[in-house]
């Protein structure tokens, strides 16, 4: 493990558990402020996130504000960056970053020459299905996070009763296991030997799980002894209809 770690990649997708992994990272103090900084396809929309007005740059300068804006608030007062990056940003953010700078061999080597030292995470839902059903129910509804006492955290479109779909939810599975395959090849082409999370553990036991990727980060472990998760899993009775139907129609042909 190197020392000289200044940040981190989530590598992820939706409904994966990393709203509560960056809750949690955040919380310690010690491990920055990490979100998806470079979330939508677009430099405006970067920028409206980050607080940038872009007006007199040329798009160089603009990019490189963009950056440097994104390393300071993804810091905060911690000396360690952090980035929460999914799978659906990822093609957009790299294109950027390698235009912005001809002299890097990787992509790796690009984000390095950004970001300096950098530690990959890649958090994983090894249950698809789950994973597809939990992403679907949030679309429908609105709703995307509760706090742990219930409280709406993240609504983004009044609320609508779901409907259960099997296509749709087929065709998410799909794209979530594509997903996974794509981080799996990048890992493989970058030669990273990144920091393996399940959603289980996280889920499980958030606090091992914290303690564990900032040890990865050469930070102190115990930072992470007494954070307690912002959010709670949404799962109910009619996630579990929904799965146990899912996969009885599966079966069946």
């Amino acid at each position: 493990m190197r020392g000289d770690v200044a940040a981190y990649v989530i590598c992820t997708s939706p409904r994966s558990g990393s709203t509560l992994l960056c809750n949690m990272l955040r919380a310690t103090c010690v491990a920055g402020n990490p979100d998806s900084w470079f979330h939508r396809p677009s430099l405006d929309d970067w920028a409206r996130g980050l607080g940038v007005d872009g007006d007199g740059f040329d798009e160089a300068a603009y990019v490189s504000r963009l950056f440097r804006t994104a390393r300071e608030l993804g810091s905060g007062s911690a000396n360690m960056f952090g980035l929460r990056l999914q799978r659906q940003s990822f093609a957009f953010f790299f294109e950027t970053l390698r235009r912005h700078d001809p002299f890097s061999k990787s992509d790796v080597d690009s984000f390095e020459r950004s970001f300096g030292p950098t530690r990959f995470i890649h958090l994983t839902r090894e249950d698809k299905v789950e994973q597809a059903v939990s992403y679907v129910r949030a679309q429908q509804s609105g709703l995307w996070h509760v706090g742990v006492d219930g409280t709406e955290l993240e609504r983004v479109a009044p609320h609508r009763d779901p409907r259960y779909d099997e296509s749709v939810i087929r065709a998410q599975v799909e794209i979530f296991t594509e997903f996974d395959r794509l981080w799996t090849a990048w890992f493989a082409q970058e030669r990273i030997q990144p920091l393996r999370v399940s959603y289980a553990r996280l889920a499980d036991d958030p606090v091992i799980v914290t303690r564990d990727v900032l040890m990865s980060l050469a930070l102190d472990p115990s930072s992470a002894d007494d954070v307690e998760p912002g959010v709670r899993k949404m799962a109910d009775a009619t996630t579990e209809d929904w799965v146990k139907r899912f996969r009885a129609e599966s079966e069946r042909g």
